[in-house]
């Protein structure tokens, strides 16, 4: 009797080990931006790569910094970012393997319908972060380590400022709670127009400087390198990755719209 117990105990115990190698293999891990969680745009996307291949993608939403982290750490399989210097080093250093371009947008400078800098209308953004810093303009910055923190500090560096007037308020938050704040606060911030978007309807601002061809945004996807972690699910990241450049994939980033326009530019290749 007792060994019909053991040989049972023996058959569970194998079963869920499998069932465990099982569910882990159809799990891909994937480390994004919170504007592609935000926008809704994975959210879109998800089901129908589930309902072609059979895997299932768990989203970790941070800033592009600490998604690279992520990744350098070995707790994903793969990332989905846009700070093209900071993933250039990252698969420089032998972190991140099969970078493909995705997608595109653009970050668009946004504030109050008052406009205390009076910025609105111009195309030069670095002369817009000017004249916010010259009119001590609240000014509410993500300072989350993100792609768009990334690109913001690098706009006033180009603009020949520090960010360090007084109405400068870095919160480390993602991007919706950064716009919440900023509106709360009637102050200008930079977002991606993904997020924007999304978030426009519940907002009493609006955007006052685009078309500035520094405000270009673009979004890769970057395989974990298997050589470092061989316990990455390599396998389910890479279909992933060739899912979301082909054909299909692209044209439904063409087709993601939220109140009627269109979020992101597919563009792969």
């Amino acid at each position: 009797m007792k060994s019909i117990k053991i040989s049972n105990l023996f058959a569970l115990i194998t079963f869920l080990t499998l069932s465990l190698t099982a569910n882990a293999a159809e799990l891909i891990r994937l480390a994004t931006t919170t504007s592609t969680y935000h926008s809704g745009l994975l959210e879109y996307l998800l089901p129908e790569f589930k309902k072609d291949t059979g895997y299932e993608v768990q989203i970790l939403a941070a800033g592009t910094g600490k998604a690279l982290k992520m990744g350098e750490n070995g707790d994903v399989d793969l990332v989905m970012t846009h700070a093209p210097n900071a993933e250039a080093k990252f698969v420089d250093k032998g972190f991140g393997v099969l970078p493909r371009g995705l997608m595109y947008n653009d970050f668009v400078l946004v504030g109050p319908l008052s406009d205390p800098a009076g910025v609105k209308g111009g195309k030069d953004v670095a002369a817009a972060f000017n004249e916010i810093a010259a009119k001590n303009a609240d000014f509410i910055s993500r300072g989350d380590d993100s792609g768009t923190n990334k690109k913001e500090l690098l706009l006033w560096e180009e603009a020949g400022q520090r960010p360090e007037f007084g109405a400068y308020k870095a919160v480390g938050q993602g991007m919706g709670p950064t716009l919440t704040m900023a509106n709360e606060m009637q102050g200008y911030t930079l977002t991606d127009r993904g997020t924007w978007l999304a978030y426009e309807s519940k907002l009493d601002m609006e955007v006052l400087v685009e078309g500035d061809k520094r405000l270009f945004n673009p979004y890769q996807v970057i395989l974990i390198n298997p050589s470092r972690y061989p316990d990455m699910n390599y396998e389910g990241a890479k279909v992933f990755s060739d899912w979301l450049v082909n054909p299909k994939a692209q044209a439904m980033i063409n087709g993601f719209k939220v109140n009627g326009q269109q979020l992101f530019v597919a563009d792969a290749g």
